[in-house]
C-alpha cells in the first residue's frame, strides 16, 4: 500500500454492545510483526476507531452481500498489489457475528489481501482460502421452538413397492396432519407439509426397511438429525435433515411411528415434551385413532 505506517478506523454497525477494538488490535499486532517475513516489507498501523481521515476502515457488518466469487464470505478486503489501484479509505468488511477467535482469524486473513498477499500465501493458516469458523454462541436446535430454516417440509418415501401403499402413504400423512395442525399446541401453527418425488430435495425421509440403524433387531423405528453447528459447541443449532426408518410395523401403528420422530425432528428430548398421544403410548394406542387425542 505504499506508506510505511497506515491509520485504522473502525466502523460496527452490527453489534454496537460489542467491543471490537481488541480484535482489530491483535490481528494489526499480527501483520506488524509478521509483514517483512510473508509481505516483504515492514508496516506499521496506528488504531484510531474514530480517525477522521483513515487509510483503511474495518467494517463490521450483519451480512455481506457481494465480495468477489465467495458465496457466504465471512469477511472481504481488496487484493492491493498495487498501492495507486485503490483509493482511501480501504474499506474491510467482516461479519460481526463470529467468535472472538475466528474474527481474528477473519481479520488476519483480510488484512493480508491488503498487504498484497492472495491465497497461496504464506502464512497458511491464515490466507487460507477457507477455515473452520464458530460464531458467538447460539441457541442450540432442541431450544427452539422451530429448529430449521423455516416451516414448510418437503418428504419423500423411501421403500420397497409393498410398502408405499396407499394404506402406508394415509398413515404417513396421519402423522404430518398431526403436526400441520400445531400438535396440540406444541410447534408452530404454520407448519405444512408436502411430499416430493426426488428424494435430494426433502427435508423429511421416511425409509421403509430391512434395517434398524439405531437398534439392534428388526422391528421398531429409528430417527435421526442431521444439522450445522455454527457455534462449534457440538450441538446443532439447526436441523436440515430429518431421516425417520421404519421395520416390522404393521401398517396401522405407521403413523404414531412418523408422529413420534417428527416431535424428535422439532426438538423434543424429554417424555413431556412430545404431544400427548405420544407419550408411554400402549401397543394398542399406537395403533389406535391417536391423532383424534387432545
Amino acid at each position: 500500500m505504499g506508506e510505511r505506517e497506515l491509520t485504522v478506523a473502525i466502523d460496527n454497525t452490527a453489534n454496537e454492545s460489542r467491543n471490537f477494538r481488541p480484535l482489530v488490535a491483535d490481528a494489526l499486532d499480527f501483520w506488524a510483526n509478521n509483514s517483512t517475513r510473508f509481505a516483504g516489507f515492514s508496516i506499521g498501523y496506528e488504531l484510531d476507531p474514530d480517525a477522521p481521515n483513515p487509510d483503511v476502515v474495518v467494517e463490521f457488518v450483519e451480512e455481506i452481500e457481494s465480495c468477489a466469487n465467495v458465496s457466504e464470505p465471512a469477511g472481504c478486503a481488496p487484493y492491493v498489489h498495487d498501492s495507486g489501484q485503490v483509493s482511501r479509505p480501504i474499506s474491510i468488511e467482516v461479519v460481526g457475528s463470529y467468535s472472538n477467535d475466528s474474527t481474528r482469524l477473519i481479520l488476519k486473513h483480510e488484512l493480508g489481501h491488503t498487504l498484497g498477499l492472495n491465497h497461496s500465501a504464506g502464512p497458511q493458516s491464515v490466507m487460507a482460502p477457507s477455515s473452520q469458523l464458530s460464531t458467538l454462541p447460539r441457541p442450540n436446535a432442541t431450544d427452539r421452538r422451530l429448529p430449521w430454516a423455516d416451516a414448510d417440509f418437503t418428504v419423500y418415501l423411501a421403500g420397497n413397492d409393498t410398502e408405499d401403499t396407499p394404506a402406508v402413504r394415509e398413515q404417513v400423512r396421519r402423522g404430518l396432519d398431526y403436526y400441520a395442525g400445531g400438535a396440540d399446541g406444541t410447534v408452530p401453527e404454520n407448519v405444512s407439509f408436502s411430499f416430493v418425488d426426488n428424494r435430494s430435495e426433502a427435508e423429511v425421509v421416511v425409509v421403509f426397511g430391512d434395517d434398524l440403524p439405531c437398534r439392534t433387531g428388526d422391528t421398531g423405528s429409528c430417527g435421526r438429525v442431521r444439522g450445522i453447528d455454527p457455534d462449534g459447541d457440538g450441538a446443532l443449532e439447526r436441523y436440515d435433515d430429518l431421516r425417520i426408518t421404519i421395520s416390522g410395523i404393521d401398517t396401522p401403528a405407521v403413523g404414531w411411528h412418523v408422529g413420534y420422530w417428527l416431535g424428535y425432528g422439532f426438538g423434543f428430548e424429554e417424555d413431556p415434551e412430545w404431544p400427548a398421544p405420544f407419550r408411554n403410548a400402549t401397543y394398542e394406542q399406537r395403533r389406535s385413532d391417536w391423532w383424534t387425542e387432545r
